[in-house]
């Protein structure tokens, strides 16, 4: 991508090989082609249709939920947050937000005007873009129970409204019209917290505390918990619960979480990745599958090895 043709079109910041640890929630990562930050959505729309066909793009919150190869990505990483964050609403029931608002932000904001339902947002370390992707939940709700319509952008900066019911989404799971992306979306949230939507919020903030590795270099969860059953119980039953290797454990707290105590690789935490899945295989005959986005290539230098997918 040349630069004279991209940086007096747009008003964000655009980087060269910027380092995608800076913007892991798992510490790791190797370097990003470019890296670009816009400042709203015309900013957005006004630099995709800069892009020549076949640029790699990659949408990036909070960096959460993805685990990012020492080899870095091709391409240009597109980061949504703080840039498109705005939220606002559209009326007392319906709560408008980009995709880089944060979860935990428009959980309050519905908690403060006395709607209920997205206080398990509170607790989902992300933004709306990635939780609308991967149909985020917890405490048995789910980001696409409460959604009434998205926007959404191509790789020309052309941009879409969809309706609810051009998805179908499923558990960590969605499916709708490829080659297009989230920038918002709107929520429906008819009924009243009764006053009570910040204590909620104060309890699920509490629950995940005495439940998460909160304040480490985590992912999140790492698998998809198998039908009935839950990927940590089967970890922990496999003895793996505080695990160590190679810099990076499986927590203590909750054995769904993989921590990088500082140093580990992303190879290093694929290594351990496959490791948990091969001992749990054998000895349940479940294989897990990751919840964890895993992108990017593969550094010669430190091949994780024959990971599943």
């Amino acid at each position: 991508m040349n630069k004279a043709s991209l940086l007096p079109d747009v008003r964000g910041v655009l980087r060269y090989r910027e380092p995608m640890s800076r913007h892991s929630s798992w510490r790791c990562g190797g370097l990003a082609d470019r890296y670009f930050t816009p400042v709203d959505q015309a900013d957005l729309i006004d630099f995709l249709r800069f892009v020549p066909d076949g640029e790699p793009l990659h949408w990036l919150g909070l960096g959460s939920n993805m685990l990012i190869r020492d080899g870095g990505l091709r391409g240009t990483v597109i980061a949504t947050s703080p840039g498109l964050s705005r939220f606002y609403w559209t009326n007392p029931n319906c709560l408008y937000a980009e995709c880089g608002a944060t979860c935990s932000r428009l959980a309050r904001e519905a908690a403060a005007m006395d709607r209920a339902g997205i206080e398990f947002l509170a607790g989902i370390p992300g933004t709306l873009g990635g939780a609308l992707t991967m149909n985020a939940g917890a405490l048995g709700s789910e980001t696409w129970d409460f959604v009434a319509w998205v926007e959404t952008i191509d790789r020309r900066g052309r941009t879409r409204r969809r309706e609810r019911d051009e998805y179908t989404a499923s558990y960590r799971h969605l499916e709708g019209p490829d080659g297009e992306w989230f920038i918002g979306g709107v929520m429906r949230l008819p009924q009243s917290a009764n006053g009570r939507g910040a204590e909620h919020i104060k309890r699920v903030l509490a629950q995940r505390a005495a439940t998460q590795p909160t304040g480490r270099a985590t992912c999140g969860s790492v698998f998809k918990n198998p039908p009935g059953d839950f990927a940590g119980r089967l970890i922990e039953q496999c003895g793996l619960k505080g695990y160590r290797s190679e810099g990076c454990f499986i927590s203590t707290v909750h054995a769904n979480f993989i921590v990088n105590e500082g140093a580990a690789t992303a190879a290093q935490l694929e290594r351990l990745i496959a490791h948990v899945q091969t001992i749990v295989e054998a000895a349940t005959g479940i294989s897990l599958e990751p919840e964890v986005r895993i992108v990017g290539k593969t550094d010669e230098r430190c091949d994780p090895g024959d990971v599943k997918s």
